[in-house]
């Protein structure tokens, strides 16, 4: 693809390449592996840099440690010398990680309710093509009435 950069990730354990997308990374963690390939930086070397051990990093960017704390992500922003935009997305990235969301519905219709409830209940059977036609539908602007 003309214009877009290429990334290969490399496993740190392994050596050897990790595909492009990887389904379980939450969106800090696309975004920091994305952010630590460009720059050539290890994951033990950015974790140590903003005082965390690299299981506890690992763990933010696969959803095992809930979401990214706010100094956390002020460190990584200071660590990767971020400004404006990239700093505005992996803030953005870090508020859509946490892999356990709560819906409260309680004052919601019951459509509302059932939809909430059918999409806990059967995100994991979504194809990222049906994934991303629900993240284009919340993405249009809202009409309450």
């Amino acid at each position: 693809m003309a214009g877009q950069a290429r990334f290969m990730f490399i496993c740190g354990a392994t050596g050897k390449p990790m595909p492009r997308h990887n389904p379980h990374l939450t969106p800090f963690g696309e975004m920091t592996r994305k952010l630590r390939a460009q720059r050539g930086v290890t994951i033990t070397a950015m974790a140590e840099a903003v005082g965390v051990t690299a299981g506890h990093l690992s763990g933010l960017e696969h959803g095992k440690k809930g979401r990214p704390s706010w100094p956390l992500v002020q460190k990584i922003i200071h660590y990767f010398e971020l400004i404006w935009d990239e700093a505005e997305a992996l803030e953005q990235a870090a508020n859509l990680s946490d892999p356990r969301v709560t819906v409260d519905t309680s004052d919601a219709s019951s459509l509302a309710t059932r939809l909430a409830n059918r999409l806990a209940r059967e995100i994991n059977d979504l194809d990222e093509a049906q994934l991303a036609q629900i993240e284009s539908v919340l993405d249009q602007p809202k009409s309450k009435g």
